[in-house]
C-alpha cells in the first residue's frame, strides 16, 4: 500500500494550520474537524468538518474523507473514537497509545513504570483531613475545654511545601496550576477544584527547561529534532532557543529516553517531552503526544519541520534525522499585551507585525485569532541565527530577543517562579 496522501486532523487551531502549510507544500490533502469557521486552519484544509472536537459521530464524517486521522491535541474523546477504530477508522497514534498520554496522572504513571526520571507526585484526593488535635499531637482527652473539631490536611510521607498542584487533564498555558506554598493553600485547592482531576508534585529547582520533538514512522525508526532550550513567562512558554548546547552524553540521554517511550508505546506520530535540567540532572516534565510550541523553529530551521515529520508518519512513509539548515534560530512567542475584541482594528496589530516581518533573517507567523486577550498565543517569530560557536549564538539570540522586544512587548506581570 502506498503513502496516504488524504489525512484527517481533529482539532482546527494553529498547531492544524501550520499542519496545512506543511500538507500543501507536499501535495497532500488535509480535511480538518474543528468548531469554528474562523479557526486558523479553516483557510488552508481542503475540507472542514465543523464540530466540536470531541463530536465521535463528526469524526466518522471525517474519516469518509481521508486515510487516516490524527490529532492537534489531546483532549479527545477515546471511548466514542474507539467504536470507530473498531470500525477499521485508522488513528495515528492508535488510540491505546494515546490513552496513558492524554492526562498528567496517566502520564505519571507511565513514566514511573518505565523507571524513567520524572518529579515525585501523588494524586490530589490523596490528601487525608485529620483532626487539628492530632495532626498538632495534642491529647484532647486532656483538654480542659471542649472544642470544635477542626480539620486540618495531611500530606503524604515524605512530601513538604511547596509544591505544584496541576489538573491532570484540561490545563494548558499555565492554565489548571497552583503552587502550594503551605497547608492554607493547599485547602483553599480543595475546596476550588475536583480533587480526583488533579496531582501534586514535588517543586522542583532546576537551572533551565529543555525539549525535545521526536517521531516514530509505521517502521519502527525513531527521529529527532535538536534539543533546544525553552524559556517561560508566567507559565507560558516566551521563547525557544534552537539548538541547546548539550552534551553528547545529555543528547544521547534525551533521545534514549525518547525512543524508550515510543518503542513502548508502539506509538506512530510526533511525541514532545519537556525536561527540568538541573541539580539533579534530567527530569521529564511534560508529554505531549502531538507537534508543540517548542518544535515551531523547526519550520524555517530544518530540513524536515515538525510538521513534516507529523505527515510523513500518519502518511505511511518513512523517516529520517532533520538536521538543521541555519546555525540556530530563536522562536518568540507573540503573547497578547493587552486585552482586544475581535471587532477592534487593533487587535490584528498590523503595525508590529510589519516591523517584525521586517527584522533580518525574521520568519514571522500570525495565527488569525480572533480578538487578542493578556498571554494569549496570537503567533510567533522565528530568527534565524548565524554564529557557530555556542556562546556567541546564544549572546546572538539575547540581542535578536531584545529587537523583537522593542516591537513586541511581553504580557504585563512579574516573571513568576518557573515550573509548570
Amino acid at each position: 500500500m502506498g503513502p496516504a496522501t488524504s489525512i484527517g486532523i481533529v482539532g482546527g487551531g494553529q498547531l492544524a494550520w501550520m499542519l496545512a502549510e506543511a500538507a500543501r507544500r507536499r501535495g497532500v490533502e488535509l480535511h480538518v474537524q474543528t468548531p469554528g469557521a474562523q479557526d486558523p486552519a479553516v483557510a488552508l484544509a481542503t475540507s472542514v468538518v465543523l464540530a466540536e472536537v470531541r463530536d465521535a459521530s463528526a469524526t466518522r464524517e471525517l474519516a469518509k474523507r481521508c486515510s487516516a486521522i490524527s490529532f492537534e491535541n489531546e483532549w479527545v474523546d477515546l471511548e466514542g473514537l474507539k467504536v470507530l477504530a473498531a470500525d477499521g477508522v485508522s488513528f495515528l497514534p492508535d488510540l491505546e497509545a494515546l490513552r496513558p498520554l492524554v492526562c498528567k496522572r496517566s502520564q505519571r504513571e507511565l513514566l514511573n513504570r518505565f523507571n524513567l526520571p520524572s518529579p515525585a507526585w501523588f494524586p490530589l484526593d490523596r490528601v487525608q483531613e485529620v483532626p487539628e488535635e492530632i495532626a498538632t499531637g495534642e491529647d484532647s482527652a486532656a483538654s480542659s475545654a471542649p472544642k470544635a473539631a477542626e480539620a486540618h490536611p495531611q500530606l503524604p510521607q515524605g512530601f513538604a511545601y511547596p509544591l505544584m498542584g496541576k489538573a491532570a487533564s484540561g490545563g494548558y498555558d499555565g492554565k489548571g496550576t497552583a503552587v502550594l506554598r503551605n497547608d492554607a493553600d493547599l485547602e483553599a485547592l480543595l475546596e476550588l477544584v475536583e480533587a480526583s482531576n488533579w496531582i501534586v508534585e514535588e517543586f522542583v529547582a532546576f537551572d533551565l527547561e529543555l525539549a525535545v520533538v521526536a517521531a516514530r514512522d509505521q517502521m519502527g525508526d525513531v527521529v529527532c529534532l535538536p534539543v533546544v532550550q525553552t524559556h517561560q513567562h508566567q507559565q507560558v512558554c516566551d521563547w525557544v532557543l534552537a539548538p541547546y548546547e548539550a552534551s553528547h552524553a545529555l543528547q544521547q540521554a534525551v533521545r534514549n529516553m525518547a525512543a524508550s517511550l515510543l518503542t513502548a508505546l508502539n506509538y506512530v506520530g510526533v511525541l514532545s517531552i519537556e525536561f527540568f535540567y538541573g541539580p539533579r540532572g534530567l527530569m521529564i516534565n511534560e508529554l505531549a503526544p502531538r507537534t508543540h510550541n517548542s518544535g515551531h523553529y523547526s519550520i524555517e530551521a530544518c530540513d524536515l519541520s515538525q510538521f513534516d515529520l507529523q505527515l510523513l508518519t500518519v502518511s505511511g512513509q518513512q523517516v529520517r534525522e532533520p538536521a538543521l539548515q541555519a546555525a540556530g534560530a530563536l522562536m518568540v512567542n507573540l503573547l497578547g499585551f493587552e486585552q482586544r475584541s475581535a471587532e477592534d482594528p487593533g487587535a490584528a496589530y498590523v503595525g508590529q507585525r510589519q516591523a517584525l516581518a521586517a527584522l533580518p533573517d525574521a520568519h514571522l507567523h500570525w495565527y488569525g485569532k480572533a480578538g487578542a486577550s493578556v498571554g494569549r498565543k496570537l503567533g510567533h517569530v522565528t530568527l534565524l541565527l548565524q554564529q557557530q560557536d555556542p556562546a556567541a549564538r546564544r549572546q546572538e539570540a539575547m540581542q535578536r530577543l531584545e529587537q523583537v522586544r522593542q516591537i513586541w512587548p511581553l504580557p504585563p506581570g512579574s516573571e513568576t517562579e518557573q515550573s509548570s
